[in-house]
């Protein structure tokens, strides 16, 4: 995988962040769709990605490469998928999306969750909303359109359905989440609805526990599934994926209190739904280290004052980076702070390209950056 693969074996306990982020994608992974394995045993689905697959932008690549302050980063790019027969691989859209950039020094994280109708050069140079990329391409693709359009360069991926948060929530005792009483009508059908499919779509089940009040509270798996898949009130999908990073935090949080016996089953639990470019004896030997990392902060992409929404042509409706180079370079600076940027020719190109496929379908049509 070149010189960006050998520091990620060399710098082995930033995986162990990767295995709690592993378990967001767990939880999140089935916002549209229940992924249900029968064969258990069949382990984690091991994927390597050589390294000519892996598009970047050429400055960004040495630069991420050679740069001492983006030298200390790990990136890893999350995928939850609705996926049902098993393979996590291609040919399903991405539901959810997420960068995590860890500070190997530090132990400090930031996610950022880019949000899955966002209008982009899927890695092709056919522009459509994001999520479409891992559906056309698999994980390559979807790397490849997140590193092209934000002028990254990830190398490494984790892509999971979600029936083993159950298990994993479970396995730390729960999640503490500040339900609201906006939320609860849309918990319980969640819970009740978890089942349903498009070949079974009245597949119910009232075998879960009801949410009642509001207020700060534990969460089993279940339920903490149900939370993420909340779409339904003010926000909409904004106030999801901000649903899904609070999860994480709290799935982290917990984690640090539980025992490394549990933290081991709930990988060996989750192995069979994921999907990943890691090695697993990575992720089970380092899952005791959970006190050494912190996640500072949590956001979306595009930013708010550089996003709006609108009904694009064929391609429905759209999330909208009303100029692409601004919100990249807020990007990096959220991602990397400290860490100097200058927006790529390419990232320039892609910018005005999307202004221009836009701007007659929304009130917001700032120029794009020169």
């Amino acid at each position: 995988m070149g010189n960006s693969r050998k520091r990620k074996k060399n710098q082995a306990k930033t995986v162990l962040l990767v295995f709690m982020l592993l378990i967001l994608c767990v939880a999140v992974g089935a916002l549209l769709a229940v992924l249900k394995l029968t064969d258990k045993e069949k382990g984690v689905q091991k994927y390597e990605i050589p390294e000519e697959k892996i598009e970047a932008n050429s400055s960004v690549k040495e630069k991420f490469e050679n740069d001492a302050n983006l030298s200390k980063y790990t990136t890893v790019a999350l995928f939850g998928v609705d996926a049902r027969n098993g393979s996590l691989a291609k040919s399903t859209r991405t539901d959810t999306i997420m960068i995590a950039a860890i500070n190997n020094e530090t132990g400090e994280v930031r996610i950022c969750s880019v949000y899955r109708d966002t209008y982009l050069n899927i890695g092709n140079d056919s522009y459509n909303k994001c999520n479409s990329a891992y559906a056309k391409g698999g994980y390559e693709q979807a790397i490849n359109m997140l590193n092209m359009n934000l002028d990254l360069y990830i190398t490494d991926f984790i892509t999971v359905g979600f029936e083993g948060v159950i298990d994993t929530v479970d396995a730390v005792g729960g999640v503490e989440i500040d339900v609201q009483d906006n939320e609860i009508k849309h918990l319980n059908n969640y819970q009740a609805s978890m089942w349903c499919t498009e070949s079974n779509p009245n597949n119910f089940t009232t075998d879960y526990i009801p949410v009642s009040n509001a207020g700060k509270q534990t969460l089993n798996g279940l339920q903490a599934l149900a939370y993420c898949r909340i779409r339904y009130t003010a926000g909409s999908d904004f106030k999801r994926t901000e649903r899904q990073r609070t999860v994480l935090e709290q799935i982290l949080n917990k984690a640090k209190g539980t025992s490394p016996t549990k933290l081991t089953q709930a990988v060996n639990d989750v192995m069979p739904l994921v999907a990943t470019s890691l090695d697993v004896s990575e992720l089970i030997d380092i899952a005791t280290n959970a006190s050494k990392y912190t996640i500072t902060d949590t956001n979306g992409f595009p930013f708010e004052g550089h996003i709006t929404t609108g009904k694009i042509s064929s391609k429905g409706d759209c999330v909208i980076p009303v100029d692409l180079a601004t919100n990249v370079e807020e990007l990096h600076e959220f991602l990397y702070p400290g860490a100097e940027y200058t927006v790529s020719d390419d990232v320039l190109e892609y910018s005005k390209k999307i202004h221009s496929d836009t701007a007659p379908y929304i009130s917001v049509s700032a120029a794009p950056a020169e």
